[in-house]
């Protein structure tokens, strides 16, 4: 059996003491010089050191992991969130570990439980709910958390700027001509659908054309959700422009208006939020309200890392920005329709440019 590399080992091959290798290798280096910290690092990775995370924890009391919890990891905009969480942790000397709560207040209970007793340093919660009496408890008990992606009044978090993100795609709608606007909203609980669809209505009502009550549908975030509420919605007559506060809602809500024989981003025009890959690919591009995913989860690490270090962290809200497709570009309002060719459309930016 090969002999298990100590720091006495790099120490001695790079002729520091043990106790800088030791903060070097833990990621304190600040008071270590570059060129020392590199050598450092390189003749560990000549000598096949591992740190033993385990054993350095019953020294410091700190485990270097960092529990995440999202409501579900094959979720495509929370996993690219803990790309960043997680690549953010790796930079620091952390090893991020996630799990998944599904949205069920039972199952994310356990998990925190299970997370808690597995000694993590600290956690980041992407599943808080708007009134969450879950995180009262955890500040009670003294276990330092950062909320990401999603917001609760009172906790550190790291979020987009969702009011603003749905008074842009408001303005947007409105722009290109819609006039019967509907909104697929998410489900109350999550301040991302609270949030986005407060700055909607908003939006709307100060640009005059405010949304009919029974035009605000809720759902969930996924595809069916989407599409069933688009149901839901076309049974109170047809609406001509369409926001849904999550992308795969609104490709769900795509589907539904075609199969009622509409065509998208001609007769009713469709915004999503998050901007997801597959959005360019559709067979009628997405038109998007972008939020920065992975800096969002990166800005959540650095904020937990700042609330362990000292005791506080602030919150941190990022602007959203439109990216405008198809599906509200090729928009033709009902007049223009009527008497096609002779109706200017207002301008709008084509695939891909931003909006700010």
């Amino acid at each position: 059996m090969n002999k298990r590399v100590t720091l006495r080992d790099v120490a001695s091959l790079t002729g520091v003491h043990v106790s800088t290798v030791s903060r070097v290798l833990r990621g304190d280096d600040v008071r270590v010089a570059p060129a020392t910290a590199t050598r450092i690092v390189e003749a560990a990775k000549q000598l096949g050191f591992h740190r033993d995370r385990w054993a350095a924890s019953l020294r410091s009391g700190k485990t270097g992991v960092i529990g995440v919890l999202v409501p579900r990891i094959t979720d495509i905009v929370l996993a690219t969130v803990f790309e960043g969480i997680d690549a953010a942790a790796a930079a620091a000397g952390y090893q991020a570990v996630v799990s998944s709560s599904w949205d069920d207040d039972e199952a994310r209970a356990l998990r925190i439980q299970r997370l808690i007793g597995e000694r993590v340093d600290g956690l980041i919660i992407g599943d808080a709910r708007r009134n969450d009496p879950m995180l009262a408890r955890l500040a009670a008990d003294g276990v330092p958390f950062v909320l990401v992606s999603r917001a609760s009044r009172g906790f550190p978090s790291v979020t987009g700027r969702d009011r603003l993100g749905g008074r842009l795609a408001a303005e947007h709608l409105i722009d290109v001509g819609c006039r019967r606007l509907a909104v697929i909203a998410g489900p109350g609980h999550a301040s991302t659908s609270a949030d986005r669809v407060a700055g909607f209505l908003a939006a709307a009502k100060a640009q005059g054309v405010p949304v009919d009550p029974r035009w605000v549908a809720p759902s969930t975030f996924d595809v069916a959700g989407g599409a069933s509420a688009m149901a839901g919605l076309l049974g109170s007559g047809r609406p001509d422009g369409v926001f849904a506060v999550n992308d795969f809602a609104a490709i769900g809500a795509m589907g539904t208006l075609r199969d009622h024989g509409l065509r998208v981003g001609r007769e009713v025009a469709v915004v999503g939020y998050n901007d997801i890959d597959v959005d360019a690919q559709l067979l009628v591009p997405l038109t998007s309200i972008r939020t920065p995913l992975r800096d969002m989860g990166s800005q959540a690490l650095h904020a937990l890392l700042t609330l362990l270090d000292s005791g506080s962290t602030t919150s941190v809200r990022l602007a959203p920005e439109l990216v405008v497709r198809a599906t509200t570009a090729d928009f033709l309002p009902d007049a223009t329709r009527a008497v096609a060719g002779t109706v200017a459309l207002p301008a709008v930016s084509r695939v891909g440019t931003p909006l700010n």
